[in-house]
């Protein structure tokens, strides 16, 4: 979560793109059921099949399918695994990870080697066109010792360094294929790694993959269906085609269809874990938010509990702190930004803010678009004078990152359950993510960030990380304003299948049922 190029959804990415299927006329049609077909719908897109190129929602989904990673994480219990690594060591003075690859071969039948590997880390931490390389900021060079033996030279010791190589970004792609065919051919058609490669990609409307026959994994995927990920953006049309049994998961469920879908007897609706954070954004680099009291009096304005109940229906937690609920070190315990409206009056009247115009840019999907007016007439009541941007999602990413605006609610995840990544991209003003185009900047934050990374006791490390939440929580970096679960919908007919706190479908543990 933390360069600004990680054009974040994370959340990224966050913003909807997709297929969009419009009531009048324009029907998204779906051939009958196949069983050896496992259909995905989602409204993100996949833009890029290339895991350097983009940080988008949908594409991060898409990247576990197509590539493995040195490391794995087991879906049950979160632990780190070996992945085409089998073994690794670490120096004493935590500088120096030397991994040893298993036997292993791209989906041409080529080996997977040091050099392949080497390759890869280097051009996620160098290219100029990596979508974000943070995760590998500490690393000072890679290098393939031999055809097994990649070693991995740190800066300085770096506490979170195995977690951040197992994420979304960091798949092993084929150097022989880039040099050969050019890093465009490759983003189209890539030779993979993991456990899928491609059978046909077409962009704005489905991928569709096939198992890899050379997937290191023995016996994996279960299942030798294919796998189509579809887009469409309408939700209507999604829940729809799940109920009709068209296709086989919805991602993204509203709020407002859970309980209905929890009805469905052929459908498993679930809420699973994950680390998104729902905040509003607020631009440090002008007024009325530059200003201390300005933004505490917005933070106080907003009733984030009553948010969180009238947009998820009560599935999502208020939001105490800027970090995930669920990341490694959050503070529960922390009593968060109080709602008192009238305090925030005071405030604002003291910081000479009252009455100034506030432009709040939003998409035009649902939840923005409630999110949005929600705020609005809280900061109204205050006594700011609140008004809506409607944009559509490269206009919003545009304008956020160059400061272009004062308000935004959004959502970001954090890859890993260690909160490195978490802090890097949301509160550090000098990690390459402009706190996530906020612009807030705490040189004693900044400090703790990289104190954090460097120390390996995990009772010394939680203490740092409470303390980044106090300092960035009440400075309101950003306003918190709830943590959301994962709400995706299944066909029952598919054992094993799951989405991640990561952000990765399980497709290769999942079986077809009668």
């Amino acid at each position: 979560m933390n360069s600004l190029s990680r054009s974040r959804m994370r959340a990224a990415s966050a913003v909807l793109h997709g297929a969009v299927v419009m009531a009048m006329g324009l029907c998204w049609t779906v051939p009958a059921f196949a069983a050896d077909v496992i259909r995905v719908v989602s409204p993100f897109q996949t833009t890029t099949l290339d895991p350097m190129r983009s940080a988008a929602a949908g594409n991060i989904e898409t990247y576990g399918q197509l590539y493995s990673r040195l490391l794995r994480r087991d879906a049950e219990t979160g632990a780190l695994e070996p992945g085409l690594a089998e073994k690794w060591d670490i120096s004493p003075d935590g500088k120096t990870y030397t991994f040893h690859l298993r036997d292993a071969q791209f989906s041409d039948g080529s080996p997977i080697t040091a050099a392949d590997v080497a390759f890869s880390l280097e051009r996620i931490r160098t290219d100029k066109k990596s979508a974000y390389p943070a995760p590998l900021g500490a690393v000072e060079a890679v290098s393939a010792a031999d055809a097994k033996t990649v070693v991995v030279t740190l800066k300085s010791a770096f506490a979170p360094f195995l977690g951040n190589a197992e994420i979304w970004n960091m798949g092993i792609v084929s150097k022989a294929d880039v040099d050969k065919r050019g890093e465009e051919a490759f983003a189209s058609v890539p030779v993979t790694s993991g456990p899928y490669e491609v059978k046909q990609w077409k962009p704005n409307e489905k991928l569709v993959l096939e198992p890899n026959p050379h997937y290191w994994r023995k016996g994996y995927p279960k299942s030798d269906a294919t796998v189509e990920l579809i887009e469409i953006a309408s939700p209507e049309t999604r829940i729809a085609m799940l109920k009709a049994g068209e296709i086989d998961v919805v991602r993204a469920v509203p709020w407002a269809q859970v309980d209905d879908l929890k009805t469905v007897e052929t459908v498993d609706m679930r809420l699973e874990p994950s680390t998104t954070i729902y905040m509003t954004l607020l631009n440090h680099k002008r007024e009325p938010f530059s200003n201390l009291k300005a933004r505490q009096a917005a933070g106080m304005a907003i009733d984030n509990k009553a948010m969180a109940k009238a947009i998820t229906r009560g599935y999502a937690e208020p939001a105490n702190t800027t970090l995930p609920g669920s990341v490694d070190f959050h503070d529960k315990d922390y009593p968060g930004i109080s709602y008192e409206p009238a305090k925030a009056k005071e405030l604002l009247a003291e910081s000479g803010m009252a009455g100034r115009e506030v432009k709040i840019l939003a998409t035009a999907d649902a939840l923005s678009q409630q999110m949005a007016l929600l705020i609005q007439a809280q900061w109204q009541a205050i006594g700011l004078k609140p008004s809506i941007v409607n944009v559509d999602g490269g206009a919003w990413w545009d304008a956020t990152g160059k400061g272009d605006y004062d308000a935004a609610a959004n959502w970001w995840y954090n890859e890993t359950p260690d909160p490195d990544l978490a802090v890097r991209w949301a509160v550090c003003g000098t990690c390459g993510s402009n706190s996530y185009n906020t612009f807030y900047e705490n040189p004693k934050v900044d400090a703790l960030v990289e104190q954090g990374t460097r120390e390996a006791d995990p009772a010394k490390r939680a203490e740092i990380y409470k303390e980044i939440q106090r300092i960035t929580t009440e400075e309101v970096a950003q306003i918190p304003l709830y943590y959301a679960p994962n709400a995706v919908a299944y066909s029952r007919r598919l054992q094993g299948l799951r989405l991640t706190p990561s952000l990765q479908w399980t497709l290769e543990e999942t079986s077809i049922g009668q």
